[in-house]
């Protein structure tokens, strides 16, 4: 069984296709469960996301795609919400979906993953960011809002790295993953970046898997062609790790499958 629940749509503003070509070339993928988690709205950073007017015909988009195909690939309905303080809205956090998948790409409102602020890495103390970055995503697993862990080490983007070992910054998010059972993607979008590898590190995925923290796999597809993205790579890693089921979702409740 092949699983992808974390895939964009134009609607955020910087990804292209339709959702029709997203979808066909799922099935050319040999995929079988595929999800749309596009950026959800929120008052803060509109440009990279839909507006909240828009989430009506997001879901109705991907229920109604979801019909059409039934019978050649199994749909599901998400949003990537950006945990961030004060911004995030019970318009999102209620919505009618499968999964919603929770994801840091802010630290005090500073978008770290995008190029444009790139140059605050300069002269920035790395191991108080990497660690500012964990205690985000620890927080966020404790707010008990969502389902899945998005890119759990995306702190690593553009390679900029705290000398030493990273595993102890991290040990408390993985904790409190594990202590609200949320499901953990393994990411394949890492590869397409400077950093070039997946989220998370093998490393982090072992301490995951000690844990007993389920996984799931997402292409973070942004393009048609990125679907599927090295997903028998995504597989290899998980197996290395000593995972052999991946989650799916369904109104937001996970089921265990084979991959």
């Amino acid at each position: 069984m092949t699983i992808d629940l974390h895939n964009h749509t134009p609607r955020c503003n910087h990804a292209e296709g339709s959702l029709d070509d997203y979808i066909r070339a799922a099935i050319d993928q040999g995929i079988d469960i595929f999800g749309f988690a596009d950026h959800a709205p929120m008052d803060f950073d509109e440009r990279y996301r839909m507006g909240f007017e828009e989430m009506g015909e997001y879901e109705a988009e991907v229920r109604e795609a979801a019909d059409r195909y039934k019978d050649r690939i199994t749909i599901r309905l998400g949003y990537e919400v950006d945990y961030l303080p004060g911004h995030m809205d019970e318009r999102v956090l209620k919505a009618p979906v499968d999964y919603l998948i929770g994801s840091v790409h802010f630290i005090d409102e500073w978008g770290f993953d995008n190029p444009e602020f790139i140059g605050h890495y300069e002269n920035a103390d790395l191991e108080k960011i990497w660690r500012e970055y964990f205690d985000a995503v620890e927080a966020m697993a404790r707010s008990g809002l969502f389902d899945i862990v998005g890119h759990l080490d995306l702190i690593k983007v553009f390679n900029y790295r705290p000398e030493g070992d990273i595993r102890p910054l991290a040990e408390g998010a993985l904790d409190a993953i594990a202590a609200a059972e949320m499901t953990l993607e393994l990411n394949a979008a890492g590869w397409r970046k400077p950093v070039g590898e997946a989220y998370p590190s093998l490393d982090l995925l072992r301490m995951a898997h000690d844990r007993g923290v389920t996984i799931t796999f997402a292409s973070d597809a942004h393009k048609p062609e990125q679907v599927g993205y090295r997903k028998e790579a995504l597989h290899a890693l998980a197996r290395e790790a000593g995972y052999t089921e991946a989650a799916d979702f369904r109104n937001r409740e996970r089921r265990l499958l084979k991959f």
